[in-house]
């Protein structure tokens, strides 16, 4: 019985020998590396960012884009909105002239073979190419939106985060301001000053706009500065010495991005339809 017992006792040693468990050090995700993973297990996220990149780099890249008159892009499509080809005849159908050139239907279903053509849009009745005139608005949109969408989203994020943070009468006067500025009419205000600066360009008149398009989002920041500041994790910062720059920029903000991001989406997409709107005006 003793021998057993000591080769019971023997072999329990090797088998946890075998199977010792082995201490490696285990390393967490930061925020940002979790936020990465789930966006790119996300199919529609990720089809969504490689449409609109496509799009982008080819409405900065098919013409010719200066910014502020200084940087410029050439282009590598061959029709500007400014060149009148010849319109196209005969082959278009209902008699229209002009017609668009692409094709999408290989040869060997009857096509005539997947490619652009000379005018894959088109051409209006005096000859412009369609490809052009779209990528020209599709510039002049993309920018006024990065540079409202900019300014409003920097504007709005200071001043309501630092209303919502030290409340009182920072508070107090923050807000009655964002309340005048909401009651300007940015309509009006964008027509007068695109028809007296409108030679300067969209830019510029998109940096005006900024200036007032920032009022919606800074009360939302607000909102959720007042939130999370009574939260736990911010008392226990200030229990630690952390300075109050710290705890807005390192506890606060963090926690509050999730709203920033959907409110700065929603002001992006109100400012292409200001600058239609303005455009439609004149």
């Amino acid at each position: 019985m003793a021998r057993k017992s000591k080769v019971s006792i023997e072999s329990t040693e090797v088998l946890s020998g075998e199977n010792a468990i082995q201490n490696k050090e285990i390393e967490g995700l930061s925020q940002g590396q979790i936020v990465r993973k789930r966006f790119f297990r996300h199919r529609a996220a990720v089809i969504s960012l490689v449409t609109i990149t496509t799009i982008v780099v080819m409405a900065f890249t098919a013409l010719d884009f200066r910014l502020f008159g200084v940087w410029r892009v050439s282009g590598w499509w061959k029709w500007t909105p400014e060149d009148l080809p010849d319109l196209r005849f005969g082959d278009c159908p209902n008699d229209t002239i002009g017609c668009p050139t692409i094709s999408l239907r290989p040869k060997f279903l009857g096509g005539a073979g997947i490619g652009l053509g000379t005018h894959p849009f088109g051409q209006d009745d005096i000859g412009r190419d369609f490809f052009a005139l779209v990528m020209k608005g599709t510039q002049r949109s993309l920018s006024v939106m990065f540079v409202i969408g900019s300014i409003a989203a920097t504007l709005g994020v200071v001043v309501g985060s630092i209303a919502g943070f030290y409340r009182g009468r920072i508070d107090a006067i923050l807000m009655r301001f964002v309340d005048f500025m909401i009651t300007i009419p940015v309509i009006i205000i964008g027509s007068v000053i695109g028809y007296r600066y409108g030679n300067l360009g969209a830019v510029f008149l998109a940096f005006l706009l900024g200036l007032f398009a920032w009022t919606g989002l800074s009360r939302l920041v607000r909102g959720e500065f007042l939130s999370l500041r009574e939260r736990e994790f911010v008392d226990a910062a200030r229990v630690a010495g952390a300075t109050n720059k710290r705890i807005i920029f390192k506890h606060i903000l963090p926690n509050a991005i999730g709203v920033i991001i959907v409110s700065v989406t929603l002001l992006l997409s109100g400012a292409i339809l200001l600058e239609t709107a303005l455009s439609y005006i004149g």
